[in-house]
This record gives structure tokens, sequence and C-alpha cells, in this order.
């Protein structure tokens, strides 16, 4: 995934981003020694039966991702007029999916957006706004779903990074929200947007890209991160459990059907 367009305006809504007090950037969550297949997380020189196919994706990624070849598809998909759909139904879609680019599962997708936003759930109760974050942030990846068109994997996965500019050496393997109405705080949609963006929040480069409502905003990212990436496990949600949960987000954050 790129970014080619300017950071949008944040705008204050009625939902309340950090409730009085300093912001909880631990949360009390544990992070492991390991991912499902024993190595550490975001290792991308590990010998494993990832790494072939993760180096050949970004390979075709960093050849493919051009600045035109991005306007290109932020104006196809702007217009919203692939589907009409609700979000529980878009998440069904991922099951289809396991992202190529990710050195650390080969679960479907829909078990890593459950596997992270239950992990936020338990270390940050009283945020309803970031359970659902978490379980929204990858949707973007329905684009790879016949009904959508079908794009390869290298046009919708993996990290983000700038176009127009050089690649950054933290960058790895160097050598739509606002739209449908939802009443999201400003930090979840800087955290869907801006998830993958790793060069950034976890390297430091880009920095003279932000303006000072971005470094607000990216302290929710770097507490989002952590979930993102070290939830990961071969560890089943109880999907019916958990949906009527979730289906009550929805419907306080976004209306009943969404144009995709």
């Amino acid at each position: 995934m790129t970014v080619i367009v300017p950071e949008p305006v944040l705008v204050e809504n009625d939902q309340e981003v950090v409730d009085g007090g300093a912001l909880d950037l631990d949360g009390g969550f544990v992070v492991p020694d390991s991912n499902a297949f024993g190595h550490s997380f975001r290792d991308y020189e590990k010998q494993s039966q990832r790494k072939a196919a993760v180096e050949e994706f970004y390979r075709i990624n960093h050849l493919n991702q051009t600045y035109e070849f991005a306007k290109k598809k932020k104006e196809e998909y702007g217009k919203l007029s692939k589907a009409e759909m609700s979000i529980w139904e878009c998440c069904e879609l991922l099951n289809e999916f396991v992202d190529e680019s990710d050195p650390d599962l080969d679960e479907p997708q829909i078990e890593h957006l459950l596997q992270t936003a239950e992990a936020i759930r338990r270390d940050y109760p009283d945020h309803d706004w970031l359970h659902l974050t978490a379980l929204i942030h990858d949707l973007g990846k329905v684009l790879l779903h016949s009904s959508f068109g079908g794009e390869p994997q290298w046009c919708v996965v993996g990290d983000t990074f700038p176009l127009g500019c050089a690649f950054d050496e933290s960058i790895v393997h160097h050598q739509v929200m606002k739209e449908n109405m939802t009443t999201l705080p400003p930090a979840a949609l800087f955290i869907v947007r801006f998830h993958s963006f790793y060069s950034l929040h976890r390297s430091g480069a880009y920095t003279y890209l932000m303006d000072d409502d971005d470094k607000e905003m990216l302290k929710w990212l770097q507490i989002f991160n952590k979930y993102d990436l070290y939830s990961k496990s071969k560890v089943r949600v109880d999907v019916e459990k958990v949906k009527p949960y979730y289906m009550s987000l929805f419907n306080k954050y976004f209306p009943e059907k969404l144009r995709w």
C-alpha cells in the first residue's frame, strides 16, 4: 500500500479521543518472544518457509507501485461504486485470503482482525472506538476479492511507503471511510491509513512530512501497532461469541450499509 495524497484535515467530533489524564502507552500488553513460526516478528532475513514468498512479493511490489499507478487506483476506487454491503459481510470476504507480505502468520485475514481487536479490547476496555478500529484496519484487503476486481496482492497488501521521493533504507527490502459518514474519531482514521507505514512509526523516517496533528495521532498508532503485530497466533477467536459486540459497534459508528 502506498501514500500519495495530502494529509486529511483532522476535524473535531463528538468522540473523546483521550479520556483525561495521561495516555497509557503500555496498556499491560506482554509482547511474545516469537511469532507463530518460532521466529522474531517482522524478521525479513530469517530463513523460514515464508521468506522466499515474502521477498518475491516485495520485489514485485516495489517495481510496480509507481506514482502514476497509485493515482489511477485512487481515482478508480474513490468512486465507491464496487459494492454495497455491511462491514461484517466485508470481513467475511477476507476469510479467503492470506497476506503474502506477512512473514509472521499464514491464517486467513479475518483471524488476524479478530485477534488484534480482542487483544486491544482486553487492555483498553473503555475505548470501544479503538476495538472497532482494530477490527476494520485491514478491510482494504477486500480489493483482492473478485467482486472488487481481484487485484494482485502486490497492489493491495504490504508496508506503506510514500511515492515521489527516494526510498528510505528502513523500507522493507528497499534494495477510505470518511465518505461513508463514519463517526469514528480522527485517531481511528489515522490508524487505518498509516498502520503499515513502518518506516515512519517504527524507524522515524519521513517525519519531515508530518504536522502537529500527525504527531498527536501517532501516539495512538504506536499503541495500536503492537497489537496489530504481536497478537498474531494460531489460537482462533470464537467468532460467534464476539460477533454481537462488534455488530453493536458497527451500528454505533457506521451506517448499516456502506459503499465500497
